[in-house]
């Protein structure tokens, strides 16, 4: 099977134990810009410009790990210089965050997942639980796709890549000693409500799909690679893992390429394009996956007139 669970992942934005990723970016230490000038490139740089503004778009991914600290100079100067940090979401609100997962992510009182899932889905769903040492009673509200981004976060987390050790959090906390404004491009609610969008059918497809990719290993085969290629700001082999999910038929696939990319790039762009016009310099970091691709920000940014470089 060829699903994509781990590319889901890096489209989730910090779904679980947000006072603890709040609280990670508030206390972290942010590293000097000068620090270790020769730290590798990582993820994608580029530049927009329009009449004397600029806007840098990073690419990131949502896990993490204290090796990929500090990032290269070009990435924290294109930081420094910026009045602006724009990531997807605003994690600091915590209370928006909960509301939102609480909206989208859980049943409501008297509901439970095992009430919405076939038995076998059920069964292999408990199997995966029981390997993460998560009792069942901890999800029994939750939907599906909740569930399941759960489990793939925690498998992530086993590895040596827990969010908490996310990109994102590592710019807040720069942005933090830098006294600059945060911006988030969307919300959390947004962001969930692009999940709870899928019908009763195709979360327990996602699920099962994924389940299978968590029993097998291949997600976090998956993930290695791309975190891999993000690492050595291998862009061939980001692309290549673009084109993968484009020419795969799963529901998983095809809800990350229509939903959570085609969809969500467009308006990504509309937010950069303001960004553009009002603010001397912003530097925005989102998924490294929206900046791919004809139908990615930069591209979109292109094709409406704007000047874009990529750095590397």
């Amino acid at each position: 099977m060829r699903r994509h669970i781990v590319f889901i992942l890096a489209a989730l934005f910090s779904l679980y134990s947000v006072h603890a990723q709040a609280d990670y970016a508030a206390a972290q230490p942010a590293p000097s810009v000068a620090q270790k000038t020769a730290a590798p490139k990582r993820g994608m740089l580029y530049r927009v410009d329009y009449r004397g503004n600029t806007s840098y778009l990073f690419g990131t991914v949502h896990v993490g790990q204290t090796s990929f600290y500090p990032l290269e100079p070009q990435v924290t100067r294109a930081l420094s210089e910026a009045g602006k940090l724009v990531i997807e979401v605003d994690i600091r609100d915590t209370a928006a965050l909960q509301q939102a997962i609480m909206r989208h992510g859980i049943y409501p009182d008297g509901q439970t997942i095992a009430q919405h899932l076939s038995a076998d889905s059920m069964k292999k769903l408990q199997l995966a639980l029981q390997r993460a040492g998560i009792p069942l009673a901890s999800i029994a509200r939750m939907k599906p796709w909740m569930a399941v981004n759960m489990l793939i976060m925690d498998e992530m987390a086993r590895n040596g890549f827990p969010i908490e050790q996310g990109i994102e959090l590592y710019f807040l906390a720069l942005a933090k000693t830098q006294n600059k404004t945060v911006q988030g491009l969307e919300t959390a609610d947004y962001q969930l409500a692009l999940f709870d969008s899928m019908k009763g059918a195709q979360q327990e497809e996602y699920l099962k799909e994924n389940l299978a990719e968590l029993a097998d290993g291949q997600a976090m085969k998956k993930g290695l690679r791309l975190i891999a290629a993000w690492q050595g700001a291998d862009s061939k082999a980001l692309e290549a893992a673009l084109l993968e999910i484009q020419n795969d038929p799963s529901t998983s696939a095809r809800f990350m390429q229509r939903v959570m990319l085609d969809q969500r790039n467009p308006n990504m762009a509309k937010q950069i394009e303001t960004l553009l016009k009002n603010d001397k310099t912003s530097f925005v970091a989102v998924g490294a996956l929206h900046l791919l691709g004809n139908k990615g920000v930069p591209a979109l940014l292109q094709q409406r007139g704007y000047q874009v470089q990529k750095l590397y």
